[in-house]
């Protein structure tokens, strides 16, 4: 027997559809529920095993879509069988589209969602898909352990040096704590990007509408501003960073600027609710890279081993970057006693060094711009060095940026 349950949210096909399913042997409808809340509360019940939903019942997102699928639902939508129909299901993660014009087969395809997902009702052919780009740009995020380690002006600074190359490069602040990029780089607008990119994967309208949700700072350099307040993050559901960077990459590579905690909401599992720190965590899930900021001091550097040994259970082992900020020789030990001691937390796809200047730190801050823009500094040369390692630059650039170095030490 499959057990069914309905939201039609005042759609005229409500009726007809639950004909046809009462006509199907071995097919029975649980419950009509009367908006999506609903059917997440039945849903935990375990009752059931699929859900026919109207494809613009308000409410239903990725988050709810989530919410279903870990508790065994199948997803049909009913909606219209047109490209933005079909764009908007593919955007929220249902398993099957059924057009208002072929209501007949809903009953056939329940069938085969339940007993095993038919290949051929799936939502989108690749046929209907707009072509993508061949060429990726990567997904770069900054994070480190609490104590404020220099995540943003770590991020900034490698956007601006891969945006100065040529480079298109999305830099985003998903800080769900409150973001600084904004801040950082000068940026007045009071309209959060981060927000904006929420509500539009809700309507299944990101990538048409990414335009609105970045705000550019030059030719190559757009930026996705964070929560202008942290008690904001409840607007951002589950899934939303991860849909932002993945539509980011088709146009270039982005840099992330992310919140200091790993911790999952221990509420998550019992309530159709995301937890804070669900943004940093989907960023970390997508990454082809971990940067992981620390300071070179004592407090600095045994936060930074946790965080090497938390980021390496939420990654599988998967390698990461260490950069080591605020270094000085004040505290007595060498690049090679640090890098030795955190060579023993992680896998390391290297280690850099970062220099303490807090006057160049400062000028940055304080005139809205990133490091390197500031001009020819110790931390500049050191910042541009540690993007080099990361997004290697084109032959020519590096043959231009060598006759440079030569030129200034003649």
């Amino acid at each position: 027997m499959i057990v069914v349950l309905v939201v039609a949210a005042g759609a005229t096909w409500e009726s007809p559809v639950m004909e046809l399913i009462a006509a199907r042997s071995g097919m029975v409808v649980l419950k009509r529920c009367v908006d999506v809340d609903e059917l997440l509360a039945t849903s935990s019940a375990g009752q059931a095993d699929a859900a026919v939903v109207a494809l613009d019942a308000p409410g239903l997102d990725l988050t709810a879509v989530d919410v279903l699928h870990r508790h065994q639902l199948r997803v049909v939508a009913v909606g219209a069988d047109s490209e933005s129909g079909r764009t908007r299901a593919a955007r929220v993660g249902v398993d099957a589209l059924v057009g208002h014009d072929d209501l007949e087969r809903l009953p056939d395809v329940l069938e085969a969602e339940v007993d095993g997902p038919a290949f051929d009702s799936l939502l989108v052919d690749d046929a209907d898909l707009p072509p993508g780009p061949t060429d990726l740009g990567r997904i770069l995020v900054v994070w480190g352990p609490a104590g404020a380690p220099g995540r943003t002006t770590v991020a900034t600074s490698i956007a601006s040096v891969l945006a100065r190359r040529g480079t298109g490069t999305t830099l985003v602040d998903a800080d769900p704590y409150g973001g600084s990029v904004a801040q950082h780089l000068g940026v007045l607008d009071e309209i959060s990007g981060l927000l904006t990119a929420a509500r539009l994967t809700s309507d299944g309208a990101l990538e048409a509408g990414f335009s609105r949700v970045q705000r550019a700072l030059g030719d190559r350099l757009t930026v996705v501003t964070g929560l202008r307040r942290g008690d904001r993050w409840v607007e951002v559901r589950s899934g939303v960073v991860e849909h932002l960077l993945e539509v980011a990459r088709g146009r270039g590579h982005v840099v992330v600027d992310t919140g200091f905690s790993l911790e999952d909401d221990p509420a998550g599992d019992l309530v159709a609710r995301h937890g804070r720190n669900q943004l940093t965590l989907g960023a970390l899930d997508v990454a082809d890279e971990v940067l992981v900021v620390g300071t070179a001091d004592p407090v600095g550097l045994s936060r930074l081993a946790r965080a090497l040994v938390d980021l390496r259970e939420r990654r599988a082992g998967a390698p990461v970057r260490v950069v080591v900020n605020r270094m000085r020789s004040s505290f007595g030990w060498s690049e090679r006693d640090i890098t030795g001691m955190v060579e023993g937390f992680a896998r390391l796809a290297g280690v850099h060094f970062l220099p303490d200047d807090r006057a160049v730190a400062d000028r940055a801050l304080t005139t809205g711009t990133s490091v390197p823009e500031t001009g020819d500094s110790e931390l500049a040369t050191a910042l541009t060095a540690l993007t080099d390692a990361v997004v290697p630059p084109p032959a020519p650039h590096r043959r231009r940026e060598r006759r440079r170095l030569l030129t200034r030490r003649r």
